[in-house]
């Protein structure tokens, strides 16, 4: 029996293209003759926004889908692959943004298990040696014995990458490959596969939103748009300008606010005080010793995900009940009830917004009236719906966040990611905001709407709103926050102005090593 398989130091890079590749759904053409070219050994970056096609085209690569014309070139030969275990005896392999591995197993049984020769009786002496030798050739370590299930979300997404290069994949697509990793982490992978190119070990196709990854790794970019293939052109000769422009036309984007500096005598709204809760699991405590946040400022928290940041803020707003301590806010104490958000105008926009902060089923229109259907404009309890009103509403909204419905009866479901975003935002920014609290705001959408969405915090900030940003994104908080705190462990290790403020070193508390 033997170790590993080769890993890929014992083949050669693959080149790889796509001419006039073209994909229709019914009367919808995701894809519209779309060539581009990987050279072997270069490390390549797919750009464009939602819906632009990057998707449809790395699953027509991979396998899952089989286009509806147009070719595939592996080293400059026509090849048909039908599926994903064709791509992979090509050579191609995909770490995707959701997480294929078995919960239940642990790393090393996954990595065993991903292998084609796996023998009927495993020798596990000889694979751990093997394994133990291949980890020691990655930049960053996994704990191979324990259940995938246990692992933190950032330690399942450097699994997937080692398990790709463990399996000696020689082309390989990386969709947002760093999304849960910290800066320092980030590099040393980014790194490595980048030596792999430079070594002619590996051709890499990088799906990425993180201008500064694509220009300190990529070699060149391709961007798409609308399924078309906009223009591709070396990163030495791109500036991150040029392929924004690129990838969203000739729209406008919001424009962030000028920052207005924060008061002197700015109150204090938001105040915590030796908070503690359980975490999901309900073995760890979430521990804040003492966090405040004052009118016009933005504090950002940064961390790796499974830290404590989601059950901070499922704290703060009532989702999860804390064991000790005191949440105030405007100087007294508060709960998250209903009644309280209106008394002290506080805010708040969840993660996944459709799951978290509306009702999929109903209309925009009453998603929209979430927070006043029940009260009439002098703020009097109101016991019957007015849905001229409403609709009234949901109209001047609609127009003014600029959500893209069909109507303001279609379900909210219906809507794309960052329209259902800009809804909630118009729903939650109505009115006098004191307090806003918001996780994630910018995942998975596009550039435009991420621009939109962060000009529009930003103005809630200047107009005097105190803002607690929970964010993955590190450069999210560095461009939005005045103030940045690091959570690891569950509690807040590190805090620093976002003005100046050093990557490297939040970085590090990032990681637990501050």
């Amino acid at each position: 029996m033997t170790g590993i398989t080769a890993g890929p130091t014992t083949g050669k890079a693959l080149s790889l293209e796509t001419v006039g590749m073209t994909m229709r759904f019914g009367s919808f053409t995701a894809l519209d003759d779309v060539s581009i070219k990987v050279k072997a050994g270069s490390f390549h970056a797919l750009l464009g926004e939602n819906g632009a096609g990057k998707s449809t085209l790395v699953k027509c690569i991979m396998g899952f889908y089989r286009q509806t014309s147009g070719q595939l070139m592996v080293e400059d030969r026509e090849v048909s692959v039908a599926s994903p275990k064709d791509a992979a005896a090509l050579g191609l392999g995909m770490v995707y943004q959701h997480f294929t591995l078995v919960p239940s197993l642990t790393g090393a049984e996954n990595l065993v298990i991903s292998r084609n020769d796996v023998p009927g009786v495993i020798s596990w002496k000889m694979e751990r040696e093997a394994l133990d030798a291949f980890i020691q050739t990655m930049p960053f370590r996994i704990p191979l014995d324990r259940p995938v299930r246990e692992l933190a979300a950032g330690e399942k997404q450097k699994l997937e990458i080692i398990r790709q290069l463990y399996l000696g994949r020689r082309f390989l697509i990386l969709d947002e490959p760093t999304s849960v990793l910290t800066p320092a982490e980030a590099d040393d992978m980014l790194g490595l596969v980048r030596g792999m190119t430079q070594q002619g070990d590996l051709s890499v196709l990088m799906i990425s939103h993180k201008f500064h990854e694509v220009m300190k790794f990529a070699d060149a970019v391709s961007v798409l748009r609308r399924g078309k293939h906009i223009g591709s052109g070396s990163t030495s000769e791109l500036n991150p300008h040029d392929m924004a422009a690129m990838m969203i036309g000739n729209v406008k984007l919001a424009e962030l606010d000028s920052r207005l500096p924060i008061k002197n005598d700015a109150r204090t709204v938001l105040e915590l005080k030796d908070l503690r809760a359980k975490d999901r699991s309900g073995l760890k405590t979430i521990e804040v010793e003492a966090l405040g946040i004052k009118a016009g400022e933005i504090v950002g928290i940064a961390g790796i995900s499974g830290n404590g940041q989601k059950e901070l803020a499922e704290t703060l707003a009532g989702q999860r009940k804390a064991e000790t301590g005191e949440i105030l806010v405007e100087a007294k104490p508060y709960q998250a009830t209903r009644k309280e958000s209106r008394q002290f105008r506080v805010r708040f926009i969840p993660e996944e917004p459709l799951q978290n902060a509306c009702a999929p089923k109903m209309s925009v229109m009453e998603n929209l009236s979430l927070r006043s259907f029940d009260i009439d404009p002098s703020g009097k309890p109101r016991f019957f719906l007015d849905r001229a009103a409403m609709r009234a509403k949901a109209d001047a909204l609609i127009a003014a966040f600029k959500v893209k419905t069909a109507s303001p009866s279609s379900p909210i479901a219906s809507l794309s990611g960052g329209n259902v975003q800009r809804a909630v935002l118009a729903r939650e920014l109505t009115g006098e905001v004191d307090l806003l609290i918001v996780s994630n705001p910018c995942f998975g959408l596009d550039f435009s709407a991420v621009a939109e969405i962060r000009a529009r915090i930003m103005k809630a900030r200047n107009s005097g709103t105190a803002v607690l940003l929970f964010s993955e994104d590190l450069d999210e908080l560095m461009e939005m926050s005045d103030r940045i705190l690091v959570m690891s462990d569950g509690k807040l290790v590190y805090e620093t102005p976002a003005r100046g403020a050093d990557i490297s070193i939040i970085g590090s508390h990032m990681a637990g090593h501050g």
